[in-house]
């Protein structure tokens, strides 16, 4: 008998077997048939009316999202070449914004707060699989990004983190845990490497901002 299949003593782990003993047939599927249908009726909604409609027109996107379950405040933007994997679990709040690529893996809630910028390529995965079980199933877990947060390009964020309000995370960098509030965070997996601090500039005697033409400041 191969030593790969030699079984478990109570005084040594079981040695890992051959592929073939993963039991993937008998893989358990976490999604209804409703869940399948919507999903493929959202799969040609996107890739016609949403990819293909003008950068500017949010609000009809946002009329797309909101038709399929998403609650996106009325100025969360969401561009045309953003993927969205099921909008029955996108949040956004005011003025939230997925950049073009961003993959929205949203297979479990995701949440984005309000005037949080989530940059292109990045990748939020709200899902994993049970590798230590042998039929491999999916599990899906949520992932929350706070207020006035900035995922900056290609960033990972990885399923169950939760990033508080205020972060900055890094280009490329990879979220695989909860980050504090008000941190500027890099690295994999990514860690905080300063405070984020705000400047005001009217406290340091600086001009006041030039109002634009409609009135507010630039």
């Amino acid at each position: 008998m191969p030593a790969s299949a030699t079984p478990a003593t109570h005084d040594e782990p079981a040695t890992p077997g051959p592929r073939a003993q993963m039991h993937y047939d008998d893989k358990p599927h976490p999604h209804t048939a409703s869940n399948k249908l919507a999903r493929l009726a959202w799969g040609v909604v996107q890739a016609t009316l949403f990819r293909f409609s003008p950068r500017p027109l949010h609000a009809w996107r946002t009329l797309l999202l909101r038709l399929f379950g998403a609650k996106l405040h009325p100025t969360a933007r969401v561009y045309p070449r953003c993927r969205v994997w099921g909008p029955w679990n996108l949040t956004m709040g005011e003025r939230a914004t997925l950049a073009d690529d961003v993959d929205c893996y949203c297979v479990a809630p995701i949440r984005v707060g309000a005037r949080t910028t989530i940059s292109q390529y990045a990748y939020l995965c709200a899902a994993t699989h049970d590798f230590e079980d042998r039929t491999f199933p999916l599990c899906p877990m949520p992932i929350t990004v706070g207020a006035d947060c900035w995922l900056a390009a290609d960033v990972f964020v990885g399923p169950g983190v939760t990033i508080a309000d205020g972060v900055v995370v890094g280009a490329r960098s990879s979220v695989l845990k909860d980050l504090p509030a008000w941190k500027v965070c890099t690295g994999t997996p990514a860690a905080p490497i300063r405070e984020r601090v705000i400047r005001d500039e009217n406290a340091k005697g600086t001009k006041d901002p030039k109002p634009d033409s409609t009135g507010g400041t630039a």
